[in-house]
């Protein structure tokens, strides 16, 4: 078992996920999932060292897309895992999703929840990247695939990122090769190197 030295992620138990209405692959019908996924009652913190072995819990993952929409069309930012990144069964592939785990350092006064959740969503963003100009940030699908072993542990809330510009770049070394390209790229010559999740959200992006 990898060391991640105490740290405290939020999760929910996969029994609440089956209840609901288990599936595999996206599903954009949010408005069903959200409210039970984030009501206080259903989510709490557990050691990530035994939730990352662990298929009866879901850990909860922000995965941002972030987009661009201007005279070039509209494009997508995409990077590379590097080593330093903390789910080293993902390294070199390629991914449009930026995010990671809500940890107790995001938890405001109310219980658990959604202030919780957008807390650590802007704090994973921030981390990650250096954006200027402003942004738009909704939640517009969840990303479930039990088909490995990183899945079997994860559940993504996938948001839509559309920014004012397309000044950004990377903070973290974990992001390689960050840039914007459009969908045809990412259908195309880098289709074979992305990730699960990503492909996921790349099949269907544009009804986003």
């Amino acid at each position: 078992m990898k060391d991640y030295q105490g740290e405290q992620i939020l999760v929910i138990k996969r029994s609440l996920l089956d209840s609901l209405g288990e599936f595999q692959g996206i599903s954009t019908d949010t408005d069903h999932y959200l409210p039970s996924l984030l009501h206080p009652d259903n989510n709490f913190f557990m050691d990530r060292g035994s939730a990352e072995e662990d298929p009866t819990h879901k850990q909860l993952i922000p995965y941002c897309i972030f987009r661009v929409k201007d005279s070039s069309g509209t494009r997508y930012l995409h990077y590379t895992r590097g080593k330093s990144g903390g789910e080293s069964r993902l390294h070199a592939q390629v991914s449009i999703g930026i995010g990671g785990h809500i940890n107790p350092v995001d938890k405001r006064e109310d219980p658990l929840g959604m202030d919780t959740y957008m807390a650590g969503v802007n704090r994973e963003i921030n981390e990650e990247l250096n954006i200027t100009g402003s942004y738009t940030n909704r939640i517009v699908a969840l990303l479930n695939d039990d088909s490995n072993e990183v899945g079997k542990v994860h559940l993504g809330v996938v948001h839509m990122i559309d920014l004012e510009n397309d000044l950004v770049r990377a903070n973290e070394d974990a992001i390689a090769n960050l840039e914007l390209c459009s969908l045809d790229h990412l259908t195309g010559n880098l289709y074979e190197r992305l990730e699960t999740w990503t492909r996921c959200c790349v099949d269907i992006i544009e009804t986003l």
